[in-house]
């Protein structure tokens, strides 16, 4: 959970604006729902909100997965991710993966190198042969 932007009509430093708006990103996990994420926000805030979005909702798939045992043949971890995607969406198991460092992911100087894109292909085609 972090506040990403934060609004105000005040532009001095040393005056108290009158209001506030705010948005806070919240990254739901397989631990707690999104009504009991909601409930702790009403119960914690002096604000009104609304949710921008439910439907993506966390996923994971079991560790006894063939693509997940490909990948731990080919010597890759597994580990939750921070962020999200439209694999949240997908009704059906499936990886989510990629080249780069997870790290850098949604900051405002995201990039990647082009050595983890060769990377990131090579992986791929691993993974895919390990599987098949």
């Amino acid at each position: 959970m972090s506040v990403t932007v934060i609004e105000t009509e005040n532009k001095q430093h040393n005056v108290v604006p009158a209001q506030c708006k705010y948005v806070i990103d919240v990254r739901v996990n397989e631990l707690y729902s999104f009504e009991e994420i909601l409930e702790g926000l009403k119960e914690n805030l002096k604000s009104s909100f609304k949710p921008r979005t439910t439907r993506m909702k966390s996923t994971s798939i079991p560790l006894d997965h063939p693509l997940v045992k490909s990948g731990i043949r080919i010597g890759k971890n597994y580990y939750g991710s921070p962020t999200t995607s439209d694999k949240a969406l997908m009704p059906f198991p499936a990886l989510k993966m990629g080249p780069g460092d997870s790290a850098r992911s949604h900051t405002a100087d995201e990039y990647i190198y082009i050595d983890e894109i060769k990377e990131g292909i090579s992986t791929y085609l691993k993974l895919l042969d390990e599987f098949i």
